[in-house]
């Protein structure tokens, strides 16, 4: 199995490795391995993993309904459903940012058009 130092996760996912640190101090990164300087082995399971924690985290999910998820993840196959249901809750909410977001840039654009055209007009 192949595995990597927590500078390639870091440089993969355009991180800093402090975050990636403090992702496994709040147990979303769990079962990492490590070699005999005890230095951070990540398989390319834990990278994988690591992609979708910072996923989750990039879409405003809260630290603490990632741990729930991680922790669905590692009790199997029984808590399908339950992870089902959360990731369809998060889109939901995904969705609704997106929009308010859509919007909110409107209005932004409205603001650079009408400061655009009174600059144009001192020309």
């Amino acid at each position: 199995m192949k595995f990597c130092h927590i500078s390639d996760a870091s440089a993969k996912f355009n991180i800093p490795e402090s975050t990636i640190r403090y992702y496994e101090k709040q147990g979303l990164l769990p079962l990492i391995e490590r070699d005999e300087a005890g230095r951070r082995l990540f398989s390319e399971n834990q990278m994988e993993l690591l992609g979708t924690v910072i996923c989750l985290k990039n879409t405003h999910m809260p630290i603490k309904k990632i741990k729930q998820y991680i922790d669905w993840i590692i009790e199997g196959d029984s808590t399908i459903q339950l992870r089902l249901a959360m990731m369809e809750n998060h889109r939901q909410d995904v969705v609704a940012e997106i929009s308010l977001m859509e919007e909110s840039l409107k209005g932004i654009d409205v603001k650079i058009a009408r400061y655009t055209q009174k600059i144009e007009e001192r020309i």
